[in-house]
């Protein structure tokens, strides 16, 4: 088998998460190639990375290159990837809504890599999450309009949002004051509904805009109606979403599980009379969204309204896992 060359940019959560899928899905590389802001030896699941600092000349002789690190990097970097022939994987919001970039789930749109430049867009954790599942139901029946509400994680902040929630919790433990500087309020015994900044000219966070326009983009549906609202929630790791889809054809529960059981990157978890159903706890380090409490829409007179709960490793199948299989799918059609 074919050995590629693959560059890692940012060794932050998502970027030690990526290693590790790399090594789990045994993706036919070498060692990762390691770059960060400054040179440095660092171990990372327990095997030691020469770190080098990330410049214009790193990418040579690289097939792909993941980056996992801020969006001013990715932009800085983005042409040096591109005129060293590597693939460019990016985590960062840089260019999901440039026209030229695909930005891709390959469970929901792979066919958007076929017409990429050299750079494709790995979208927010919370809208890949969501499409895992909606996707499938949308190609079905045809989604007109959804309601989100999230319940997103510490650790969607990355490393510094999960370790505050850590230390509050041991801090109000030992009685001592409670440290906030990672989130705008405490989050221990708190839901924060703010989770980026604020756009002031329609109310709603960048997050939010972000999951209309991504999934707009991705589903190749530009008029979708689509509102949410995202909340911070004193969990370690895994989003959870409760979603309100609209269809334009009829569509009952017992049609939308079986549509989910034979969709890629989905589990259903539907059993809510012995307690089973999506949660956070469960999604943690796994590879499937699970989707579950699937009901009727009991505000409408028909029956193309459905309620559903959603959770998602969103470092993981967000994330991670979500790039790895970009490159996957970029050698599987021909692309590299």
């Amino acid at each position: 088998m074919k050995q590629y060359n693959v560059g890692l940019v940012g060794v932050g959560a998502v970027g030690t998460e990526m290693i590790k899928v790399l090594k789990e899905r045994r993706f036919p590389c070498g060692k990762v190639q390691v770059f960060a802001s400054r040179d440095r030896e660092e171990t990372i699941l327990g095997e030691t990375y020469q770190v080098r600092k990330a410049t214009p000349e790193s990418f040579n002789g690289l097939d792909i290159v993941l980056f996992a690190g801020k969006t001013d990097v990715a932009i800085e970097l983005k042409d040096a990837v591109v005129k060293a022939g590597a693939k460019m994987i990016d985590n960062s919001r840089a260019f999901r809504q440039d026209p030229d970039v695909p930005l891709v789930v390959p469970q929901v749109n792979p066919e958007d890599l076929d017409w990429n430049k050299g750079v494709i867009a790995n979208p927010n954790c919370t809208t890949a999450i969501m499409l895992e599942a909606v996707a499938p139901l949308h190609k079905a029946k045809g989604l007109k309009r959804l309601i989100a509400s999230t319940y997103q994680a510490a650790s969607g902040a990355g490393a510094p949002g999960l370790a505050e929630l850590e230390n509050q919790i041991r801090d109000y433990a030992a009685g001592r004051p409670l440290t906030v500087k990672a989130f705008q309020h405490q989050l221990m015994y708190n839901l924060i509904p703010h989770i980026d900044k604020f756009d002031m000219t329609n109310g709603y966070t960048l997050e939010e805009l972000k999951m209309r326009n991504e999934a707009r983009k991705m589903l190749h549906h530009p008029d979708l109606r689509l509102s949410c609202t995202c909340v911070r929630v004193p969990i370690a790791r895994a989003h959870s979403e409760s979603l309100n889809l609209e269809f334009e054809n009829d569509i009952t529960p017992d049609e939308a599980r079986e549509i989910l059981r034979g969709a890629e990157g989905v589990k259903v978890v539907d059993d809510p009379l012995n307690n089973i159903y999506p949660m956070p706890l469960d999604a943690t380090a796994k590879y499937d969204v699970l989707a579950g409490r699937i009901r009727q829409d009991l505000s409408r007179d028909d029956r193309k309204g459905l309620e559903m709960f959603v959770s998602g490793d969103q470092l993981l199948r967000g994330a991670a896992l979500n790039a790895v299989e970009i490159a996957e799918h970029l050698i599987k059609r021909g692309l590299i």
